[in-house]
């Protein structure tokens, strides 16, 4: 893992490396309006690259099934198939790296992806985890401020 802060996609203009936490991901996927709407056709139109790993892949197809969201089966694939085929998969090593002390320990496979994946931004809602930020290797933001990081790049 790089000891550099990361925060901006290199030279050659390659899209951001990106891990969006579940619930951004959930929002711009079930509800599809404002912010995660414009994530949803950032990561569709290659201006940035998601990042998924077997951990937070599965976080997903289990939240999706949750019964408040009323999504059949068939409908969960669909929704899947919207955001799984623009993403890198990151396969995370047995021994995970040093990650900072984390409330909420769903919360720490999302920061093992941004570490182990060489993630530019994680982006999230979550409080929790946007205090963690100065303690990561690269940023920790939220979907409006990566958004206009992306509008400035």
């Amino acid at each position: 893992m790089s000891t550099r802060r990361r925060g901006a996609p290199s030279a050659d203009r390659s899209p951001p490396r990106v891990v969006l936490d579940t619930n951004v991901v959930l929002s711009a996927l079930v509800f599809g309006k404002g912010t995660t709407a414009r994530l949803r056709a950032a990561w569709q139109g290659g201006h940035f690259l998601p990042l998924v790993s077997t951990a937070t892949a599965q976080e997903l197809v289990r939240v999706l099934a949750y019964p408040k969201f009323c999504l059949d089966a068939q409908e969960q694939q669909e929704l899947l198939a919207d955001y799984l085929p623009y993403c890198t998969t990151v396969r995370v090593p047995a021994q995970s790296p040093r990650m900072p002390v984390c409330r909420d320990p769903f919360d720490v496979p999302f920061l093992v992806l941004a570490a182990t994946g060489n993630a530019d931004y994680l982006v999230t809602g979550d409080h929790d985890l946007l205090s963690l930020s100065p303690k990561m290797t690269c940023p920790i933001v939220t979907p409006d401020a990566f958004l206009a990081l992306l509008a400035s790049a």
